[in-house]
């Protein structure tokens, strides 16, 4: 493997009052990109954020695991544990969860292709969750595979593996309910950057080895809760 590793670009401070914060948001998301501009797939990262309990909220830990696509083959992996310096505020844990997963990202021997948020894209009061704002400082393809809905109305897909609906605010559509899993509950994925819906679909569901989440997210949360080891 040989490629440059990730980079952020410095778009804005990390510590900022919480009206800056969301006008950060409100400006980026003018950047973010709705339609496929990927490339050859060839490395998906999974990233994921816990909070150990033991550090009662002191410390996150940041997980970025490096699988190959579409064979899904383990390639590195990396966590880390910081302080946390941001605040608990309803969207925007970005400010709170991102600075560790850069810096986990980081650590990969190798940039990824594609990235896979446990956490949400467009489907955001602002347009504009984690897996936006890691796409955008990275300008990397991002999608966002979160587990629960943050924002948007839907009806419940089929109970079969593949199906899906949109997910709706108002008349926009910001993401997709998507059964990964005949009868689990469903992931709400949506656009991080780069990407179209649908694509962003196709890769999510591609991802999937049987379980509720796409493999690199569920191995950056197992990581994340050292459930498991790195590969």
């Amino acid at each position: 493997m040989s490629a440059p590793p990730l980079a952020a670009r410095p778009l804005h401070a990390w510590d900022l009052a919480p009206a800056a914060a969301r006008a950060v948001q409100r400006q980026l998301a003018a950047l973010v990109e709705t339609r496929d501009r990927l490339g050859e797939v060839h490395r998906v990262a999974g990233v994921d954020v816990a909070f150990p309990r033991r550090a009662d909220g002191r410390m996150a830990r940041a997980a970025a695991v490096l699988l190959g696509f579409p064979d899904l083959v383990p390639l590195a992996a990396h966590a880390i544990e910081e302080p946390v310096r941001y605040p608990y505020i309803p969207g925007l844990l970005s400010f709170r969860e991102a600075p560790a997963i850069l810096r986990a990202l980081e650590q990969l021997p190798v940039a990824p292709d594609l990235l896979l948020v446990d956490g949400q894209g467009r489907a955001h009061p602002r347009r504009f969750g984690i897996a936006c704002h890691l796409g955008v400082l990275l300008d990397r393809p991002a999608i966002g595979c979160a587990k629960s809905r943050l924002v948007g109305a839907y009806e419940e897909p089929p109970p079969v593996a593949g199906a899906w609906t949109p997910l709706r605010d108002g008349d926009e559509v910001i993401g997709a309910v998507v059964r990964t899993r005949p009868r689990a509950r469903p992931l709400f994925v949506s656009v991080g950057h780069r990407v179209s819906l649908e694509t962003a679909v196709a890769l999510v569901l591609a991802c999937c080895r049987g379980h509720r989440l796409p493999e690199p997210v569920r191995r950056a949360d197992a990581l994340t809760r050292q459930l498991a080891p790195p590969l």
